[in-house]
């Protein structure tokens, strides 16, 4: 009996090793599942299939508001410059046919051809720069996204902490000397 009583000590105390070391296992294992990487290609295209969705991915919900105007405005600023151009390409047709019809445009009256003529060119180019401006803005808003989903996990502390220690540097001018310095670690 009592040379078993350190073979039964040995075992018990295996067991209870192994079933702790497995409850640790399946801890992590558990954390593990649970807490998915953040994907940067996903907020990327989230962002790209409905703008704001990719910034809402990354946790930053404020800044839908800010695409959102940003989308309103150059929409308005799009159609407004195109029903200037429909009215000044409209009055510039009416005054170089020299339709004798009425018409109910102002600028037809008001203007003469070459007047017309430079209005629906301003009005055109306006129009063409806030379509480009919003595909930029659209890029945009996918870019963001795509830059911010990088910085997701990325640490922010406030440890930031400077070691100043001495050192020894091999010296240029003869090689089998080093001459005396000063490392500087700076951890952030």
């Amino acid at each position: 009996m009592i040379r078993l009583l350190p073979l039964a000590l040995a075992s018990l105390f295996l067991m209870v090793s192994l079933s702790s070391f497995s409850q640790k296992q399946d801890t992590t294992s558990v954390k593990s599942l649970a807490e998915k990487p953040h994907s940067i290609g996903k907020a990327a295209i989230m962002s790209a299939a409905l703008p704001g969705l990719g910034q809402v991915y990354n946790r930053a919900a404020w800044k839908v508001p800010i695409i959102y105007a940003g989308f309103g405005v150059l929409g308005y600023l799009v159609y407004s410059n195109n029903v200037y151009y429909q009215d000044y390409k409209e009055a510039y047709i009416w005054v170089a046919n020299g339709s004798v019809d009425t018409i109910d445009n102002p600028y037809a009256y008001k203007y003469n051809l070459n007047q017309l003529q430079s209005g629906m060119d301003y009005y055109r180019r306006n129009r063409d720069l806030s379509i480009i401006v919003t595909s930029l803005w659209y890029v945009l808003n996918i870019l963001e996204a795509y830059v911010d989903a990088h910085f997701f996990d990325y640490d922010i502390s406030e440890d930031l902490s400077l070691r100043v220690s001495p050192a020894a540097t091999p010296n240029v001018y003869t090689p089998a000397s080093v001459a005396p310095g000063i490392k500087i670690t700076l951890k952030f």
